[in-house]
């Protein structure tokens, strides 16, 4: 289920679309917001986070936060909650992670864990064909956190969890970028592909490979071997 944040994310996002906010035009204060979507600040502050990870946009201290749909975020800035991590930081982090719990999860992936990783995929490519880029990368973040789960290692489903927030807004970047919002879907898809041939080794080639390319998306280039 949605968090309140990501509603009103999905909120904004629409009257962004429905042009209520065009590109250039700031959003109204956030007291205003919180009271037009029955939230509290803090849950508006996140849903402003995740429309900016996206690139739809960007805040200006003391200016307020403005629409600048098809903006590409800086991917030098620390992500929000995750201290000093950049993006890049964030992503070689997961690197050192992700493609291990991905080839675990391929020795223990079992029929129901299988299924969960479908049906997120399946929502995924759902949200992405009608343009809600709010609920796909939240289904995004639920495929890496299946994973996780499905390595069956406690330790890296804590560290899963425990970075979650961060994990999930570094998934937002690479949505900014228009043309390639479906690529994230078509990786996905590969690593789904060498689960069911149950080659971990594969699988976690192909986690790397999917990590590299969510670099490149949102401009950074990092050396995969």
């Amino acid at each position: 289920m949605p968090s309140i944040s990501a509603i009103a994310a999905q909120a904004l996002q629409r009257r962004i679309a429905e042009g209520e906010f065009p590109s250039g035009s700031a959003l109204p204060s956030q007291r205003e917001l919180s009271d037009q979507l029955a939230i509290s600040r803090a849950s508006l502050r996140e849903a402003i986070s995740t429309l900016e990870a996206l690139g739809l946009v960007r805040s200006q201290p003391g200016k307020g936060v403005f629409v600048t749909a098809g903006s590409r975020p800086d991917p030098a800035r620390p992500l929000p909650g995750a201290g000093s991590m950049t993006p890049q930081a964030l992503i070689e982090f997961r690197l050192a992670l992700e493609p291990a719990w991905a080839a675990l999860a391929t020795r223990h992936m079992n029929a129901e864990g299988r299924q969960a990783l479908e049906d997120i995929q399946r929502g995924m490519e759902d949200a992405l064909r009608v343009g809600d880029l709010v609920m796909a990368a939240d289904w995004d973040l639920q495929f890496h956190l299946q994973l996780a789960e499905s390595s069956t290692n406690p330790g890296l489903i804590t560290i899963a969890h425990q970075f979650r927030e961060q994990i999930g807004h570094s998934l937002r970047l690479p949505f900014s970028n228009p043309g390639g919002i479906w690529e994230p879907a078509d990786e996905h898809r590969e690593i789904l592909a060498a689960i069911d041939a149950g080659d971990a080794a594969a699988t976690a080639a192909a986690m790397r490979r999917h990590l590299a390319a969510a670099a490149r998306r949102v401009g950074l280039e990092l050396q995969i071997e």
